[in-house]
Order: C-alpha cells, then structure tokens, then sequence
C-alpha cells in the first residue's frame, strides 16, 4: 500500500498521507513518495490548487521514531551521512511546496508534530480541526528543528513565541494556533474535509495566475532566507543527531519515559 495518495479532481492535487496506523509519521520511503507527489502537483498544468492532508484521524506526527531507532544504532560518523541522505529528499520537496505558483492548504485533524508543523507552515493556507494538537516535539529528541521551522515559524508568531515553541517543545491545540496565525481557521472535526473541499473548489476556480504571482510576491520578502535556512538546519540537525543526548532522546521515546539529557 502506498504510503503516500493521489487524487485529482477538476484542478483539485489532493496529496494524502496514508500511514494512519503510526499517525501518518514518514520515513525515508513516505518523504520520496511526498516528494515525488509534490513536483507531480507542482509540474502538472491542469492542477490549480494543492490539498495535503491526513488519513485516519491524524495529519502528521513528525519523524517515524523507528527511523531515528536505525539512526542511533550507526556510529556518530555514519548516522550524520545517513541524515544528510535523508534531508536530501526532504528539503527540496519544502523548497517546491513554498515555490509552486498554486496555492497549497493543508488540512489537519490530531496531531501536528515536528516536520508535521513544519509541513503546515510551508503551504499557503492551514485549516485545522477543533481536535487538532500541534508541537514542534524536536527539543524531546535531543535535536534541533528541520523542514524550514527555524525560518517560518519566528516569521508567523514573532521570535519569543518561536523560542518558547521550539525550546520547550509545549503542545497546544487548535485555537492556540489561531490565535497565534498558524492557522486560518478552526471546524468541527466533521466538518474539516467539506471546508477543505470548498476551499480548494473556490481557490480552483480563481485566477491562478494571479494567486502565483501573489504567492511569489510573500516568498520574495523572505529573499533566499528560507532555502538557506534549511541548509543551516541540515547542519544543526546533523550536529545534534551525532550527539548522546539524540541517542537517549530517542530511547527514551521508544521507552516511554522521560529523557535524561546531559548536554553531551
């Protein structure tokens, strides 16, 4: 089964994260699959807008653990390469999402967590359900952000909500994250899918053009900034996976229970 889905309809791109039984969390095999959807949708000329969502009862909830679990077990050498491998796939996809001259509205329902968020605030609009939870979750790893976080989530919320966001790892759920701009709008659970449908349907029939020549507008005010900065986190996060405190972030989540970080 793939791990990722396809659907079109009347220049609707609807990309479906489909590993429902982890919470949609992605490996090496999810993020070539996305990547691969998204410069189909990216590429494709009848498209005019691009849903992403969730199956099941999720949207995304970061990095499957049991990728870092095969991470920690390499040498600190070797467990940077294999990430750098990793990021190779994943930033770019990020780089498209933010560059295509279609708007892209992500609908979330559950969890939104690491590259989950960073998913939400790399497309244009955000929809989020009344159960919707969000959290950056790195900092619980043991590692810095990645998926452009660093650079998107300061220029939503403002520096210090950033900081206490990514430092503390807190979660907080959907009216939180309207009210500090992460999302455009709050529904009823059930009623998620039919307002992303209505979206999408308006959005395909308005003028696409001018909504790319918009979108290209807001990503020029960021100048080089964010695909630097994914570079820049590519770095940090190859630094920190190298680290113990990466190792026992992980074991500690596979072991449920509280990491002991020593700064090591």
């Amino acid at each position: 089964m793939p791990s990722v889905i396809i659907q079109r309809q009347e220049g609707v791109f609807e990309i479906t994260l489909n590993r429902p039984e982890i919470l949609n969390a992605v490996n090496r095999e999810t993020i070539a699959e996305l990547a691969a959807a998204v410069a189909e949708a990216a590429e494709d000329r009848t498209t005019r807008v691009v849903v992403l969502r969730g199956a099941g009862t999720h949207f995304c909830a970061g990095g499957d653990i049991t990728m870092f679990a095969e991470l920690i077990r390499l040498a600190p050498a070797e467990r940077q390469k294999a990430l750098y491998g990793i990021v190779d796939t994943l930033h770019p996809l990020l780089i498209r999402m933010r560059h295509m001259p279609k708007p892209v509205v992500a609908a979330v329902q559950g969890a939104a967590a690491g590259f989950g968020l960073s998913l939400v605030l790399a497309g244009d609009l955000a929809l989020a359900a009344e159960d919707a939870v969000f959290t950056s979750g790195y900092i619980h790893l043991g590692t810095s952000p990645d998926g452009g976080m660093t650079a998107t989530l300061g220029r939503v919320v403002g520096l210090k909500q950033a900081a206490e966001l990514m430092l503390l790892g807190d979660r907080f759920d959907a009216r939180r994250a309207l009210d500090l701009g992460l999302v455009n709008r709050v529904l009823p659970a059930e009623a998620l899918a039919a307002e992303a449908a209505a979206l999408a349907e308006r959005l395909a029939s308005g003028p696409t053009h001018a909504y790319g020549r918009t979108k290209a507008l807001l990503q020029a005010t960021l100048g080089d900034a964010f695909d630097a900065q994914l570079r820049r986190e590519t770095e940090s996060f190859a630094a920190c996976a190298a680290t113990e405190d990466f190792a026992e972030g992980v074991r500690a989540f596979l072991e449920k229970r509280r990491p002991a970080f020593t700064g090591g």
